[in-house]
């Protein structure tokens, strides 16, 4: 019998990538192609929306060649995607409305603190459990609307459209300026701002809050169903799946119950519990969120807590100070000491963020003595991570008054063996990475494959879940509790550095 695979695309921040699994949630192959990052301002940071489609259209096919497989025997495709980004697009021609507009992109601050004191303010958190922030995706679109000449007007008539990135990509498969579907799914809607929680539908309130035209904005669907089939790149191939990254890692790593939770570790950190069938309204500094929902079965919601700098540290430990080659290096260096020495080091390099969300707060490090060692230092920016981690996971407790029993984790970072066992340690619950890491597109596959009936139900997806490695807390109590008196003590030293009226360093703008 010939073989049938899945096709998982993840489009992310810097690349996107095909990855083909097969009934045992197997990698069989994948292709990769990044994309350039521009920065046409300080704070600004774009994509290019069309440069992102071709590599689509280049690695698809080379993913289906190295498995010497046709698109016939592709039973699904499900995509995962980086969220919050905003796209505009011409519906005629299929053209975009200049760059997309990244998440990380720092544009609408003024707007967004402008918005906060107009009335109307307090129903954004209300309807969609998020803080009105900059980071996502309506005032984005707002910025567009306002700055590009003759976008509103045609917005109003339906000539405009607006997605994130798995809308405009889903809308080109399908045919794009042909018949293209334009849809996106819960867990991508509900990062823009316009969608009520509860609901799951644009809401009318907020539309007119952001000034956004209902006409541009796409159908919002479960991320489990069949959207349409595709006429390009894999033609005849059903589209079953779409999910914002975080999501599709928590999907992936079969979180399906309620307590159960992932963290992601790479150049930040996400932190996602299952919180079940009603949402859990953060008082902690977390995001609610959907975390899933499979086809008409209810919603399935989340509690997410974004840590802003995990990776990043050690680039910094390795580009800014010099005092590594490599990454990996680190974990060997930290080993050379039994502890941190007095020191920890605080990464609010650009604020705090769950569960502080201060974003006045700038790094510190505290502690030193002459005693110090560069191990020291390694060893501290390994633990920045797990307590930053603690910090996240303690909050998470307060709001769901579920009790955290194990950490799923996947991630560039989790390779380091000594990170795993700070986090098991400071978390006081086992630590577990599977075998399979690329979790998000995982999550995307098994999506797609529920939607087409290639899986079966949850629980077969769990039975492909298998443990690679496991750490178990191994920290005296006494000095746990120490070591946490100790960091939120140089949390605090972190706070109120950068005051309205103070001379902020010449920003240079990103590098």
């Amino acid at each position: 019998m010939t073989e049938r695979y899945i096709l998982s695309i993840d489009q992310g921040t810097t690349s996107t990538r095909c990855i083909l699994f097969d009934h045992g949630g197997r990698l069989v192959s994948v292709a990769q192609r990044e994309h350039r990052q521009h920065f046409p301002k300080p704070g600004w940071v774009e994509h290019d929306a069309l440069e992102i489609w071709r590599n689509l259209e280049r690695i698809a096919p080379e993913a289906l060649a190295q498995a010497g497989a046709s698109p016939g025997q592709v039973a699904a495709a499900g995509i995962a995607n980086q969220r919050e980004t905003t796209v505009l697009w011409d519906r005629i021609t299929g053209t975009p409305i200049g760059r997309a507009i990244v998440w990380q992109d720092t544009r609408t601050d003024s707007l967004v603190e402008e918005m906060a004191r107009t009335p109307g303010a307090a129903l954004v958190p209300e309807r969609t459990g998020l803080p009105l922030a900059s980071y996502f995706s309506a005032p984005r679109i707002r910025w567009l609307l306002d700055h590009v000449p003759g976008t509103r007007e045609r917005a109003e008539r339906g000539e405009v459209l607006f997605g994130t990135m798995e809308s405009w990509l889903i809308w080109n498969l399908t045919g794009g300026p042909d018949g293209g579907v334009h849809v996106t799914d819960v867990t991508n809607a509900g990062r823009t701002l316009l969608m009520d929680l509860a609901t799951l539908d644009w809401d009318g309130d907020l539309l007119a809050f952001f000034g956004v035209p209902r006409a541009m904005l796409p159908e919002i669907r479960s991320s489990t169903e069949i959207y349409g089939t595709a006429t390009r790149v894999f033609p005849g191939v059903r589209i079953g799946a779409a999910l914002g990254d975080q999501q599709a890692a928590l999907f992936g790593q079969t979180c399906y119950s309620p307590g159960e939770t992932k963290c992601t570790y790479g150049t930040g950190g996400f932190l996602l519990m299952n919180t079940g069938t009603e949402p859990v309204r953060s008082r902690n500094g977390l995001l609610t969120t959907v975390g899933y929902k499979i086809g008409d079965e209810p919603a399935v919601y989340a509690l997410e807590g974004s840590i802003a700098i995990t990776g990043a540290l050690v680039q910094w430990f390795r580009d800014g100070l010099g005092l590594i080659g490599t990454a990996p290096e680190i974990e060997t260096l930290a080993r050379t000491v039994d502890d941190n020495g007095g020191c920890y080091i605080v990464p609010a390099f650009s604020g705090l963020f769950a569960p502080h969300w201060r974003p006045e707060a700038r790094g510190i490090i505290v502690g030193l003595t002459s005693y110090i060692t560069k191990g020291h230092l390694a060893r501290a920016v390994l633990e920045a991570t797990a307590w930053q981690t603690r910090e996240v996971a303690d909050a998470m407790h307060l709001d769901s008054g579920l009790a955290l029993k194990e950490l799923k984790t996947d991630g560039g970072m989790t390779a380091d063996h000594l990170l795993m066992q700070c986090v098991a340690d400071v978390l006081n619950v086992p630590v577990v990475r599977p075998m399979i890491v690329e979790t998000v597109s995982l999550g995307a596959a098994y999506a797609a494959g529920l939607a087409v009936g290639y899986w079966a139900d949850l629980e077969g997806l769990r039975r492909n879940w298998h443990r690679a490695a496991r750490w178990v807390p191994a920290m005296d109590p006494g000095r746990r509790a120490a070591e946490y008196h100790n960091w939120k003590r140089a949390v605090e030293r972190t706070l109120d550095w950068t005051r309205p009226g103070t001379a902020p360093a010449e920003d240079h703008g990103p590098t």
